[in-house]
């Protein structure tokens, strides 16, 4: 078994990361006590750690946070992207300070701690993240135990038990359970949230996991929207008589949640001609409906300065983006072109079809805090829903 690693400063260890290599972190535990289990990633984002953990894409996750100053903003509601954590656990190189921002509203151990989620502070996170380059994203357990003791080899056994993300629909667990409207619009100085009280169209959003700064750039971009469940059929989504359908983010495997939510789609491009936008997830429920084919990427993209090329205009954008899955571009059918690629590794990014207002992209267009140089991407989806109304019936 590998050396332990012990932290910095040499004080007693209470959370203890266990790899099924063998492979022991020692650390400072904060947040709630006790055990979880799941896959390990990191994330190189410098800001945006209450979003990131709140993102219900982590579900099934402990995040590994690159840089160093995690906590120091503290935590607020308004920056919440569902109602809870979903993100099983974190991961930081220093201990969170004590916040120190006018809109902090609570230090982020505490919340950690009434959200039930596990953070080990202390450990050599550079490390950490050069492993999951070399040989993937881990199967951990992450125990929190302020009297520092330790079973290693039931730690060992329980990340070798968890079952894993490939194969395994996770969408059902953090979609809503009923439909909702939802007219928030994006944060402004000094105001804060207003409300969409004009909107020009009405957008049925399926909930994979939605973000809640997505929907907000819905309604910013002017669109009426109404979420409904992962589990949504055609017929259900269609009785809303929408303009257009949006497709969101979220976790898992896609090929797992294609199962229900690819006839949904698939019905959708059969029986309409509505426009379609899909992110994450979304994109890639959309790209198997399609025909194309997702595959389990190495260790994923997770992070908040991903270049992106634009195939069609040679544009580059910096981009937000989180997903261990993509769509494998070499299955695309006729039809549908690669309009997105990453500068990293050449992986897809986007894809549409060539007849018709239906496109969707890997990355976050909606990324706050985070990199906006894709908020267009929204204004081409309400620019379709325009041309369509203008089009002779």
């Amino acid at each position: 078994m590998p050396a332990p690693l012990l932290p910095a400063a040499n004080a007693k260890p209470t959370a203890c990361l266990a790899l099924t290599d063998g492979t022991i972190f020692y650390g400072h535990g904060f947040g709630a006590t006790g055990l979880t289990v799941a896959e390990l990633c990191f994330n190189t984002a410098m800001t945006g750690y209450q979003e990131i953990m709140t993102d219900p894409s982590y579900a099934g996750q402990v995040v590994t946070f690159t840089f160093p100053h995690i906590g120091n903003t503290g935590v607020n509601p308004e920056d919440d992207e569902t109602a809870d954590p979903v993100a099983a656990g974190m991961v930081v190189k220093w201990d969170p300070t004590l916040a120190s921002n006018y809109r902090s509203a609570e230090e982020l151990g505490a919340w950690l701690a009434r959200r039930g989620r596990i953070a080990i502070g202390g450990v050599d996170t550079r490390r950490l993240t050069r492993a999951i380059r070399l040989h993937g994203a881990p199967h951990v357990a992450l125990e929190h135990n302020p009297d520092g003791v330790f079973d290693l080899e039931a730690l060992m056994a329980a990340a070798r038990g968890f079952v894993g993300l490939e194969g395994n629909d996770l969408a059902k667990d953090v979609t809503c359970r009923q439909s909702y409207r939802w007219d928030e619009m994006r944060w402004a100085w000094p105001d804060g949230h207003a409300r969409q009280e004009e909107p020009r169209h009405k957008v049925v959003a399926i909930d994979y996991g939605a973000k809640r700064n997505i929907l907000r750039c819905l309604a910013s971009s002017g669109c009426d929207v109404t979420v409904l469940p992962a589990t949504a059929t055609t017929d259900e989504i269609l009785a809303h008589e929408p303009d257009g359908v949006f497709l969101s983010n979220g976790p898992g495997d896609p090929a797992a949640t294609g199962t229900y939510a690819v006839p949904t789609i698939q019905g959708i491009l059969d029986r309409t001609d509505l426009p379609v936008f899909g992110i994450c997830l979304g994109h890639q429920i959309l790209a198997l409906a399609l025909g194309a084919r997702t595959i389990k990427m190495n260790h994923g993209h997770h992070g908040a300065n991903h270049p992106v090329k634009d195939m069609e205009t040679g544009k580059v954008e910096i981009t937000s983006m989180n997903h261990g899955f993509a769509v494998d571009a070499q299955t695309l059918p006729q039809g549908v072109v690669e309009t997105h690629q990453s500068l990293f590794d050449g992986s897809n990014c986007g894809i549409r079809m060539t007849d018709r207002p239906v496109f969707s992209v890997q990355y976050h267009p909606e990324a706050s805090p985070g990199p906006q140089d894709s908020f267009y991407l929204f204004g081409r989806f309400t620019d379709a829903m325009d041309a369509r109304e203008k089009t002779p019936a």
